[in-house]
């Protein structure tokens, strides 16, 4: 049995999402400004945003290469969903936590309110090193050196263009 059908399908994904954000990290690099989103699967990865395919390949190839020798950083992005979810998980925890043991009535909750915002905030102050560790230790990974891209089709996700860039671990 060949290695692609060993890796388990979150490997796989958590490969593919170091490696797009690896490529996005690297595009915003070299066109500032430039606004673009990406996904992720055990099957590649996709890129949406007006980029080339020429600069896609380049900076794909420029990715691994970085990652090869050290850049581990690179897998990580400030804007991924991960960072999203750390921040509306805690503030979530946080809000419900500040109503434990709340009387019934809009009056009670008013009055708690103050405590609700305060923890909320707390919570928001701490979620972006939770983020950032969760894509270290859970959603992205730095073993992308032995990817192949397999393919890359162009298309488009609305009025936006997108790239799939299919991998084969």
């Amino acid at each position: 049995m060949n290695r692609s059908k060993k890796m388990s399908i979150i490997s796989r994904t958590r490969r593919n999402h170091g490696l797009e954000h690896a490529t996005i990290n690297i595009l915003s690099e070299r066109y500032p400004g430039l606004r673009l989103a990406g996904y992720s699967s055990p099957f590649g990865f996709s890129v949406i945003g007006p980029v080339s395919m020429g600069a896609l390949v380049s900076a794909i190839e420029e990715a691994q290469h970085r990652i090869a020798n050290g850049r581990r950083s690179l897998v990580i992005h400030e804007h991924c969903g991960t960072n999203y979810v750390a921040g509306g998980m805690l503030a979530g925890l946080a809000a419900w936590l500040g109503m434990l043991g709340v009387r019934r009535g809009l009056r009670s909750q008013l009055e708690r309110l103050p405590l609700v915002i305060f923890l909320a905030t707390l919570a928001l102050m701490f979620s972006p090193a939770l983020g950032v560790w969760l894509q270290q230790k859970v959603t992205t990974s730095s073993e992308v050196q032995d990817l192949d891209v397999v393919k890359i089709t162009q298309g488009k996700f609305g009025k936006h263009p997108c790239f799939h860039i299919q991998t084969r671990n």
